[in-house]
């Protein structure tokens, strides 16, 4: 009698072991959202952050978990980290260099280029923790009271070493996530933060529907509008190009080889969660930084930002196309895949083998990333204007959706890859296994 899926986990030793390794690293990283950063009245932050949970404000809390709102030692997150990716991934495009360590040093260059993007998460972390201290020294809360105890260059050397040796750590554990546990470190530790506080954002919309705010018309329209971006969420992240592979006959000793027919699987979006992750990270932080200041230019530039405003969604969307073609470049080349078809005897019906297979794989890339880049524009913009024409809270934006269904999506796919490899059911057993996912 076959054990169902769950039960399952416990007959592999190895992927036990890593789910306890994703789950301990998760728990100690929510830990440590609570530890507080010395100096700092952590109510008058929180009153503060009260008045722009539906700015800016609120959706770097949220990628951060809560931290920012605690001001804790993992304030600014997994952020600087992505910030680092995105420039060391540009300059390895415009520099000889680094394309040398990324395409011909194989382990060696990928693990020089990772200590590159340290030093940069470093250096970016040092200098927003400086910008960050001085502006909480300007800050106070609705009330009045200041959110600094004691002001000066002491409160922002420490802010600086504090929020550093915290983002330092948070790297760390994302790296430790991807190695030693279940799927992308630094995708989950994002994932903890949004789901973290979805019991709050569940009560603060329970809230406004028993102060009159919000109408129970209005709250299962939002519930109904949420369920169908996740449906299409689920629908696009399976969906998939197959292009059809021909191997050729060959005689290898005594043996015959080849002569069957499979397919290249092209994922309509194959760059996933990152690239709104990217396009979220470069708006937020030079919006960020016109919060924390009192400069006038720097405040309007600040009110254009709104993520319900026009400039804010039209560059929002160009960065999400970008990244989605960029990031898509990075992770899927299609000369070499056509190069290991043709070593491996195979074609693509009525195209020939070499460039001419390496353009026709390229084309359908390129269009069906179209394709994807919308699809995520649309996820990420239009929920966000849907619910603020309604009124309803900005918590459950599409950005977020996105980033739960797809992470949640890519963690079941990693542990039914280890279930079916060792000829186990999938973790849902035989009717809900996930299909259209490699």
């Amino acid at each position: 009698m076959a054990l169902s899926g769950v039960e399952n986990l416990a007959r592999l030793p190895e992927l036990k072991k890593r789910l306890l390794w994703t789950l301990g690293l998760l728990a100690f990283y929510r830990v440590g959202i609570h530890v507080p950063t010395p100096g700092v009245d952590t109510a008058a932050l929180q009153d503060f952050f009260a008045q722009v949970s539906n700015t800016l404000f609120g959706i770097f809390n949220m990628f951060s978990g809560g931290g920012l709102e605690n001001f804790s030692i993992f304030a600014l997150g997994i952020m600087p980290y992505i910030s680092a990716s995105i420039i060391i991934q540009l300059l390895t495009v415009v520099s000889p260099e680094l394309k040398r360590l990324a395409k011909e040093e194989g382990a060696a260059g990928r693990k020089k280029i990772t200590q590159y993007t340290r030093y940069g998460t470093v250096l970016i972390t040092v200098v927003q923790g400086l910008f960050i201290a001085i502006g909480l020294e300007n800050m106070q809360s609705p009330t009045g009271a200041p959110v600094v105890l004691a002001a000066g260059w002491g409160f922002r050397l420490t802010t600086i070493i504090t929020l550093t040796a915290g983002t330092v750590l948070v790297m760390w554990l994302g790296e430790q996530m991807t190695e030693r546990g279940i799927g992308n470190g630094i995708s989950l530790i994002i994932f903890g933060g949004i789901v973290a506080g979805l019991p709050a954002g569940v009560g603060n919309t329970f809230q406004l529907l028993g102060a009159g705010e919000l109408t129970v018309f209005i709250l299962l329209l939002l519930l109904a509008f949420m369920v169908a971006v996740m449906v299409g969420i689920v629908y696009m992240e399976r969906s998939q190009r197959r292009i059809p592979i021909q191997y050729a006959k060959r005689m290898v000793g005594r043996r015959m080889y080849g002569g069957q027919t499979t397919h290249l699987p092209l994922r309509v979006n194959t760059a996933g969660v990152i690239p709104p992750i990217f396009a979220s990270s470069i708006l937020m932080f030079p919006a960020t930084l016109a919060q924390f200041s009192q400069v006038d230019w720097l405040q309007d530039a600040a009110a254009l930002f709104s993520p319900t405003g026009i400039l804010y969604n039209v560059f929002f969307v160009a960065l999400i196309i970008f990244f989605c073609f960029f990031y898509t470049a990075i992770i899927f080349d299609p000369k070499d895949i056509a190069e290991n078809i043709k070593k491996q005897g195979g074609f693509i019906p009525g195209i020939r083998p070499g460039a001419k297979t390496h353009e026709y794989i390229d084309r359908v890339l390129a269009r069906i990333t179209l394709w994807g880049a919308l699809y995520i524009s649309a996820v990420c913009v239009l929920p966000v204007l849907f619910v603020s024409k309604l009124g309803g809270p900005f918590y459950f934006g599409g950005t977020s959706l996105l980033i739960v269904v797809g992470v949640s999506m890519d963690f079941m796919s990693q542990i039914e890859s280890y279930l079916i490899s060792r000829q186990y059911e999938g973790l849902m057993g035989k009717q809900g296994r996930i299909k259209g996912r490699r």
